[in-house]
């Protein structure tokens, strides 16, 4: 097994700067200095790392149009604001490796033309918004943050910026609006964060699995990380293993490998018998096929998604019903309520689900989940309200019994 992002994470003290510079941290920011913004960008490109927040768009690509863009300055945001139910691997690389995400924003900022980076944290992370903090002032004194880097022509500065705790706010406009002081609230699209991002200049967003795999490409060469895992989206990917099974965590392991061998081999096996599993948290839709590739084609190919990760493993004793009413009711708490569609469409879903929890649903009302399902999708602003009824919609159509089972007689 290939770690990449885990592989010094049981040095002790890592978190400390002088242990990660006798790992080898910081000499891909050495290297990335002694070439062109356009080489370090080529490289990643080279790469073919994808984005692992979810939208799976490619690093380097997203790096390029923020450098060609004319207007000044330009930023570098990072979305460490983990807000998605099932998900809990970018806190195992602030708290144990902090300087790795500072090394990345530093490359990042060198590639795109930024002199600010910002990194968006999810508020309830105490003790990884303290390691991120020390290390930031770490590095500005060992002079890897600040005027001139490392003898160069290149200035960076970076902060940390925690979060309100809103889900929304992992969206990327609506974390820039979040940013800038105001509600958390979805931007309509186009433009795009590359061309009117953070205080409407051109902005490169990132998640912080993404960003840390910077510094392996750059030492290593993009070929070689290309080379690793599933060819349709190379590299390593966290894996956040959840529900019922017997080794929950989180597991680095290459892209590709089937849902099958991510439970048995890695999390111990299912408690009881395998019914279904959400592979992206609850915005995915259900899969019952374990042998899917755990790639970002390969679950979509599958009806679902990868998301960020977060693999829940559902029992066969568990009601689907019951799983679905859990995850609507998380959307209509997180729901920001800007757009019609999604705050009105989780509560009415919230409704009806909660009919059929106590065994008072309607023949009419799948078919209305099934109809409510689809105008979200089409019309709601932002991910999360397209994405609310992902779990319902496939629960519907792969366990409809189970619906018809808490119809009132």
């Amino acid at each position: 097994m290939e770690r990449i992002l885990l592989k010094d994470v049981d040095i002790p003290n890592l978190c400390e700067i002088d242990v990660y510079i006798d790992s080898g941290g910081y000499k891909a920011l050495e290297k990335a200095l002694k070439m062109t913004p356009k080489e370090v960008i080529e490289e990643v490109k080279r790469s073919r790392l994808v984005g692992r927040g979810g939208a799976a768009f490619p690093t380097g690509l997203k790096w390029e149009f923020t450098r060609k863009e004319k207007d000044e300055p330009k930023f570098l945001v990072c979305n460490a604001d983990e807000g998605e139910p099932g998900t809990f691997k970018d806190r195992v690389l602030m708290k144990n490796n902090p300087h790795l995400l500072v090394e990345a924003m530093v490359i990042g900022g060198y590639a795109i033309g930024a002199n600010k980076g910002v990194i968006y944290i999810r508020g309830e992370y105490f003790e990884e918004i303290g390691r991120l903090n020390k290390a930031i002032k770490e590095a500005r004194e060992k002079g890897y943050i600040g005027e001139g880097i490392l003898g160069s022509g290149f200035s960076y500065e970076l902060q940390v910026y925690r979060g309100a705790g809103a889900y929304v706010c992992g969206e990327e406009s609506a974390l820039f609006e979040s940013l800038e002081g105001g509600r958390g609230c979805a931007r309509e699209r186009p433009p795009f964060p590359a061309q009117y991002g953070f205080m409407g200049k051109p902005t490169a967003i990132n998640n912080v699995e993404t960003l840390c795999n910077v510094p392996a490409i750059i030492n290593n060469g993009g070929e070689w990380y290309s080379r690793i895992g599933s060819p349709a989206s190379p590299g390593t990917k966290f894996f956040c293993l959840s529900g019922h099974v017997n080794k929950p965590g989180v597991y680095e392991l290459p892209t590709g490998i089937t849902l099958r061998e991510l439970i048995e081999e890695y999390g111990g096996g299912v408690k009881g018998e395998f019914k279904a599993s959400l592979p992206g948290g609850v915005s995915s839709s259900l899969v019952t096929d374990t042998d899917v590739k755990l790639d970002y084609k390969s679950v979509a190919d599958a009806g679902s998604m990868l998301g960020s990760g977060a693999v829940i493993v559902i029992n066969s004793s568990t009601s689907i019903v019951d799983v679905a009413k859990s995850c609507i009711e998380f959307f209509v708490r997180e729901s920001c309520g800007q757009c019609v569609p999604c705050r009105e469409g989780t509560r009415r879903a919230n409704e009806i689900l909660g009919r059929f929890a106590g065994g008072k649903g309607k023949v009419e009302d799948i078919d209305l989940l099934l109809e409510l399902g689809e105008v979200m999708y089409d019309t709601a602003r932002c991910g999360l309200g397209q994405a609310a009824m992902n779990a319902t919609i496939s629960a519907i159509k792969m366990f409809k019994d189970e619906f018809m089972g808490r119809v009132e007689s």
